[in-house]
């Protein structure tokens, strides 16, 4: 590896295994996630693809091994610094409370803010292109307990989005979303890593992580992980062992699709 993504590299794995009880749903992984890259983390329902995100985020302490971001382990950063770092969009949220849809999402400010500072016009301007972004500016006064899934879902990633993350940490991002905005939810993250940004996400769809990212890891949820270019490992033959159902690959306009047989 050149000095160059030596220095790019957002996200490193040593050895780690990761599991819960007796459970080792990854062992002994070793990866390296550089600044513009998108990893895809694929595998079957209860796999551990969400508890080995958990870990990359500092969530939850592996079993065993490293995890270190911008060259530094979680503890050594602590979580000021570390939310300054990695960017984590969970599976599943609660509201405590009410607030406004514009409120909810300068909460991705705070990082950013002083101990005793406040939200600033520059803040509300970043979090307003978040909105805008996700196609929620019309919403800024709404109660967020009054949207629908879909709309609670892009709230999320808009203030994901205001957070300026160095690494995005993403549990099933396209989860509620129709088609148009499943779509441009991948395409914002992509532009994010055309910024700079390193991006890891659980997806369902193999032909959208083939379409959408750069690199997969497969997790088959008996501690055996794979991971490559996406163009490469993603054939038919791997996906039929994966998901353990015999899958088919379709071409089109230059996509590969994959459908059971």
């Amino acid at each position: 590896m050149s000095p160059t993504q030596m220095a790019g590299t957002v996200l490193e794995t040593r050895q780690l295994t990761v599991g819960i009880g007796s459970k080792v749903f990854c062992r002994g992984l070793d990866l390296q996630l550089h600044a513009g890259e998108r990893l895809a983390i694929l595998g079957r329902n209860g796999a551990g693809k969400s508890t080995l995100l958990s870990v990359l985020a500092g969530l939850r302490a592996p079993l065993s091994g490293d995890v270190l971001i911008a060259g530094e382990s979680y503890p050594t950063l602590g979580a000021r610094r570390s939310a300054l770092v990695r960017g984590w969009l969970p599976q599943a949220r609660g509201d405590a409370f009410a607030s406004t849809v514009l409120e909810t999402a300068l909460v991705g400010r705070h990082p950013h803010l002083d101990r005793w500072g406040w939200e600033t016009e520059k803040d509300a301007a970043i979090v307003r292109a978040a909105l805008a972004a996700v196609d929620l500016t019309a919403f800024e006064d709404r109660d967020i307990q009054t949207l629908s899934g879909g709309e609670r879902q892009r709230l999320a990633i808009a203030t994901l989005l205001a957070q300026q993350p160095k690494l995005f940490l993403l549990d099933e991002p396209i989860a509620y979303l129709d088609l148009k905005h499943q779509i441009a939810m991948l395409e914002l993250f992509d532009d994010a890593a055309r910024k700079g940004a390193a991006v890891a996400m659980v997806l369902h769809d193999p032909a959208l992580a083939r379409r959408f990212c750069d690199r997969v890891l497969l997790v088959y949820g008996d501690g055996e992980v794979e991971t490559g270019p996406a163009a490469e490992v993603l054939n038919a033959d791997r996906l039929s062992d994966l998901y353990e159902y015999p899958l088919a690959a379709v071409e089109s306009g230059g996509h590969v699709s994959f459908i059971p047989k």
